[in-house]
């Protein structure tokens, strides 16, 4: 396995990482032997969060007796000091550790998010306290706008940058590149486009390719996931012609309706939050968790089916998709 230093950190990660999204799927005995195996692999890096049901206890029972061997990564939602002081509490007890080693605001979509987050009574002060008493190590922030962490880079006080990058989501190079030149690490997550691309092979092979990524984290849910996966953190290549037709080719299909999330499209005249709609949506039909992303889906405020079709999204949209009819594919799926 090969690994790189994660930005300023100190810590030395696996170029491949576990996600721990697919563990959700499976019980804490079959969880247990996926993670095993991949300890066994050289795998050393792993990523969980707040919002992903038993993922972090999963995680936790597996590593007991083990913790020295992983670098644990998990994050929160939480925004304000008190929910994010309750929150690692909670992950430091799921995880059976007395300390994580990155702490990671989850999913920031907005400026005014990012704000409260920095904020007198907001949740990065409720961090760096945690960080002084040493229950978390590191501090880092995952986004979907890339507007947002071209902020956060520049502010000095996050040492990780997560954002997806894949074959289709090759919108954030500029920003790793940048990332690098600040010295921050940059983990790029959906490697598989939200389980669109097949060729999981070819997908984390791109990823690799790219000296500014410090690590890619699949989600994995099988001994055989773990296998292929580590076997490309072992070998790495730069890709050869047939293989960048490949993804040229596989970037041009799915480029036609593959929602980025960058949130151009925004606002949408009836608040329907439509990167989520389509995240959700990937989420039910190709990660195999239906309950989990009908459940997030229920919740929202306001939902596919009421699109009145004006077209504005549309217009803005920098990759032209049609996100009329996306929505209304998405309702059915919802509605099944």
């Amino acid at each position: 396995m090969n690994y790189k230093e994660l930005g300023s950190t100190g810590l030395k990660v696996s170029v491949i990482g576990f996600g721990g999204i697919p563990i959700q799927r499976i019980d804490d005995k079959d969880a247990k032997k996926v993670i095993t195996s991949a300890e066994e692999k050289g795998i050393n890096f792993i990523d969980t969060a707040r919002g992903y049901s038993i993922s972090e206890e999963y995680i936790g029972k597996a590593l007991e007796g083990r913790r020295e061997k992983w670098i644990i990564a998990t994050k929160s939602m939480s925004r304000d000091r008190e929910s994010m002081k309750k929150d690692v509490k909670i992950s430091l007890s799921n995880l059976k550790t007395d300390y994580i080693d990155l702490y990671q605001f989850h999913n920031i979509k907005t400026m005014e998010e990012y704000n409260k987050v920095l904020s007198e009574d907001g949740a990065y002060n409720a961090l760096v306290q945690y960080k002084n008493e040493g229950k978390i190590r590191h501090i880092g922030i995952t986004s979907h706008s890339l507007d947002i962490l071209k902020i956060a880079i520049e502010s000095g006080k996050f040492e990780t940058i997560m954002y997806p990058y894949n074959i289709v989501e090759n919108q954030a190079e500029e920003l790793f590149k940048r990332a690098k030149e600040l010295n921050i690490g940059v983990i790029a997550m959906k490697p598989m486009a939200g389980g669109a691309l097949i060729d999981g092979t070819l997908a984390l092979k791109y990823i690799l390719q790219n000296e500014n990524v410090t690590c890619a984290i699949p989600g994995m849910g099988t001994i055989e996931e773990v296998e292929e996966n580590s076997n490309l953190g072992s070998n790495m290549s730069v890709l050869n012609e047939e293989e960048k037709a490949k993804v040229k080719k596989i970037s041009e299909e799915l480029g036609t309706e593959f929602c980025r999330r960058c949130g151009y499209c925004a606002p949408c005249s009836k608040g329907i939050d439509i990167p989520s709609v389509f995240l959700f949506q990937g989420y039910k039909e190709r990660y195999n968790l239906e309950q989990w992303a009908e459940e997030r889906y229920a919740a929202m405020k306001h939902k596919a089916e009421e699109c009145i079709e004006c077209g504005v999204c549309e217009e803005r949209c920098p990759y032209n998709l049609p996100i009329r009819s996306m929505l209304k594919n998405a309702e059915k799926i919802f509605g099944k």
